[in-house]
């Protein structure tokens, strides 16, 4: 019989003023006793609404019966037969809006802890279990992946699965993509990552890096080496600006670059030669969980006061509630309604102050949320010494410059059919490069779905 309590066993966590000075994981995972205890909270409905939450289709029922019987193994088992990144995805996933969503738990209390749980049984397998690698058949086809982030991982692990060899092409020195250089250690460790990923080369796919392509190799060139489909996931790695006064004063950052330094760089590491700036003031624009991840890592990098600039109310913030309340716990200090009209900077043009101009919610826009509205005179200053644009990002032009039969939407998107096929023959695409900066589940899904396609039209061609 299931366990009727109406809220989540609690995750274990560091406190608030501890962790802000250091870059060790915040939630410190539940113990074996604390996982069963929270899978028998689970109904084991039998119409699963929490698996159509999923945009991976993780059998949710089925692994947290194997986690109430105490079987963790048999549990990983049955989520890595549709996930080949949980533990990932059990740190950094919106489960609120997904998974935990639609959970039948939530309509009386709070949903089951289905995030928690898969985070629990992939590091219970990381640190218990070997590793089985699959004998694979290979079919004789080859597919090449553009970009090692979470869309172009799934794809590249789905293929592997069925027998294709599998190339991933990464920019970067280090494969992961966003969850690398842009999750914080404090979220998702550098070290989860890299045991995801040696899975998956474990699974026989090769990763290969410094391989900018658009300037290394082009599209063409990659089909022309004897891939029989390509598969873009190259992300949205180009960040978006203001475009307002004093923008570019020395110390304004695109929330990308700095966390990129920080991740990448190693500025999280104490004692490490990176260049960042380690500043007294920081104000960070922008309400995502881009925004959360910049001011909380400058609060670990010794800024004093660290603000939070919003042009609306907390109520239309899209970063993960989650977020916002670690963020308010580690004294971020949020100042909402609020936009920045200006950087003031001094005579070396560094950065002393943002101007901003106080806001009030008007009629709803296009995205369902109240537009901000300038309350003429309202103009404010805040001194800081660094200003963070968390604005968004859009995918680099790089690929669509150099593929120019490849067809994009007016924000330099990739436009996909309904097989994630590209205009292009044989060129699939998805995550970030087709839909614009969004969560790594959803980018995963369509890594997955692309995998699929790719499978079906492969597997009939001679």
């Amino acid at each position: 019989m299931a366990d009727m309590s109406p809220v989540k066993t609690k995750m274990p966590e560091q406190e608030p003023q501890i962790r802000n000075k250091n870059f060790k994981e915040v939630a410190l995972g539940y113990t074996p006793e604390m996982a069963v205890a929270e899978a028998k909270r689970c109904l084991n409905c039998k119409n699963k609404p929490c698996v159509s939450g999923c945009p991976v289709n993780v059998k949710i029922p089925d692994f947290i019966e194997k986690v109430a019987d105490g079987d963790f193994e048999g549990a990983y088992k049955i989520i890595n037969e549709t996930n080949s990144l949980p533990a990932v995805c059990g740190r950094v996933c919106p489960q609120e809006m997904q998974c935990e969503g639609k959970c039948v738990r939530g309509i009386k209390g709070e949903s089951v802890g289905i995030g928690r749980l898969e985070r629990f049984v992939a590091d219970y397998y990381r640190e218990n279990c070997e590793r089985i690698i699959p004998k694979i058949e290979k079919n004789g086809k080859k597919v090449a992946v553009i970009g090692s982030g979470p869309s172009g991982l799934s794809c590249a692990g789905d293929l592997a699965k069925k027998g294709y060899e599998v190339t991933v092409f990464e920019a970067f020195h280090t494969a992961g993509g966003v969850l690398v250089y842009g999750i914080p250690e404090f979220r998702l460790p550098k070290s989860i990552v890299k045991s995801e990923i040696d899975g998956l080369k474990a699974l026989g796919v090769n990763i290969m890096t410094d391989m900018v392509i658009g300037k290394v190799l082009t599209v063409d060139e990659i089909i022309d080496m004897g891939y029989d489909a390509v598969f873009i996931g190259s992300g949205a790695g180009l960040p978006m600006f203001m475009g307002i006064e004093g923008e570019d004063s020395v110390g304004v950052y695109s929330a990308n670059e700095y966390l990129t330094r920080i991740n990448l760089m190693k500025a999280y590491i104490d004692g490490y030669d990176t260049p960042i700036k380690h500043s007294k003031a920081v104000a960070v624009v922008g309400g995502g969980n881009v925004a959360m991840d910049a001011a909380r890592s400058a609060k670990r990098l010794g800024a004093e006061n660290v603000y939070i600039i919003y042009r609306r109310s907390e109520e239309e913030m899209p970063a993960r509630g989650e977020e916002i309340h670690h963020a308010k716990q580690e004294k971020i200090e949020f100042k909402l309604l609020c936009n920045p009209t200006r950087v003031i900077s001094d005579e070396n043009s560094k950065v002393v102050g943002i101007e901003c101009i106080k806001m009030e919610l008007g009629e709803s826009d296009s995205s369902g949320r109240r537009r901000p509205v300038p309350i003429e005179g309202s103009e404010v200053l805040i001194n800081v010494d660094t200003v963070i644009m968390a604005l968004g990002t859009s995918p680099n032009p790089l690929i669509k410059n150099t593929a120019k039969d490849i067809e994009t939407n007016k924000r330099g998107c990739i436009i996909v059919d309904e097989n994630m096929q590209t205009s292009k023959d044989g060129v699939y695409a998805g995550g970030d490069a087709v839909t614009g900066a969004a969560t790594v589940i959803l980018a995963m899904g369509a890594g997955k779905k692309a995998a699929q396609a790719i499978n079906e039209k492969l597997k009939t061609k001679n």
